[in-house]
């Protein structure tokens, strides 16, 4: 990987949004400290792109961070800035991003220039489908539309991405107390300049193996994740897998898409170093 402090941070997002994007508790409204601080170490696993036939792992610090003031958030949605909340609606930002890629390591890229890490934000619009009576599982359907921007050097537009999911938090799952599962499902739809940043091979870059393509945009894909954490009074552990079904995409007939499927997971423990003083009153 190139820049590896830029990678570890890239990384480090990724890990922690996937691992707490679902996976916080569905509950009544509470006193809760206005913000939470922690310290740990995560494993992650991951392709090098989507589309990718090689993969990296690491052994990384994660933070565990969480925030519950009346603009910006950070709880099981992410860290999000909340511009409209009612019972049934939210207007979030929402933010992700990629890590970047040694083409040099990647035989299917190799002789191509490196990938950067990536930033993606926008806004999300978010509507709750229904609760279950107790405000134990809940399912929402969010609608995310994020402008991405290439980083590590001179910024670049690299295009749209849309992201419709239907997610499903569940608080003690199967009995288990103050576990949290979620899970999200849903299609990947980015436009010709985002699938080109990652899937385009220009005819200076063509081999034998590796002819010159050009891609379209449209249909991405489809993505699936599913995670579960727990709370306890001085420590957080985390698990998440992430599941990408690539057939039928419109780059699929890219020389750069090695394998139509695309597998993530990660595994995190921190440690809760301080809370606020401060109470707020919070339903998550």
């Amino acid at each position: 990987m190139r820049g590896m402090s830029a990678s570890y941070r890239s990384i480090r997002r990724l890990a922690l949004s996937a691992a707490m994007l679902v996976a916080a508790p569905v509950a009544k409204a509470e006193q809760k400290p206005l913000w939470e601080l922690g310290l740990g170490v995560g494993v992650v696993s991951f392709p090098d792109y989507r589309g990718a036939d090689q993969r990296q792992r690491y052994l990384l610090p994660t933070p565990y961070f969480v925030y519950r003031g009346d603009f910006l958030r950070s709880d099981r949605k992410g860290l999000r800035g909340v511009f409209f909340d009612s019972d049934r609606i939210e207007l979030n930002l929402s933010l992700s991003g990629s890590v970047p890629v040694d083409s040099d390591g990647n035989d299917a890229r190799r002789g191509m220039p490196d990938l950067r890490p990536t930033v993606e934000f926008g806004p999300s619009l978010d509507f709750g489908l229904w609760r279950s009576a107790d405000r134990r599982r809940a399912i929402d359907l969010r609608l995310p539309l994020r402008w991405a921007l290439r980083i590590g050097g001179a910024p670049r537009d690299v295009g749209i991405v849309f992201s419709p999911r239907l997610n499903m938090d569940i608080a003690d799952p199967a009995g288990f107390d103050r576990w949290n599962l979620g899970m999200l499902a849903g299609p990947i739809f980015a436009d010709r300049r985002n699938n080109a940043y990652y899937y385009d091979v220009a005819e200076r870059f063509a081999t034998a193996d590796r002819p010159a393509y050009g891609s379209r945009g449209g249909y991405a894909g489809s993505q699936f994740v599913v995670a579960l954490s727990k709370r306890y009074p001085q420590y957080w552990v985390g698990f998440f897998a992430r599941y990408d079904n690539l057939r039928g995409a419109t780059f699929d007939d890219s020389p750069l898409l090695r394998s139509e499927d695309y597998w993530a997971a990660g595994l995190a423990i921190s440690w809760i170093l301080g809370e606020s003083a401060t109470r707020v009153d919070y339903e998550e």
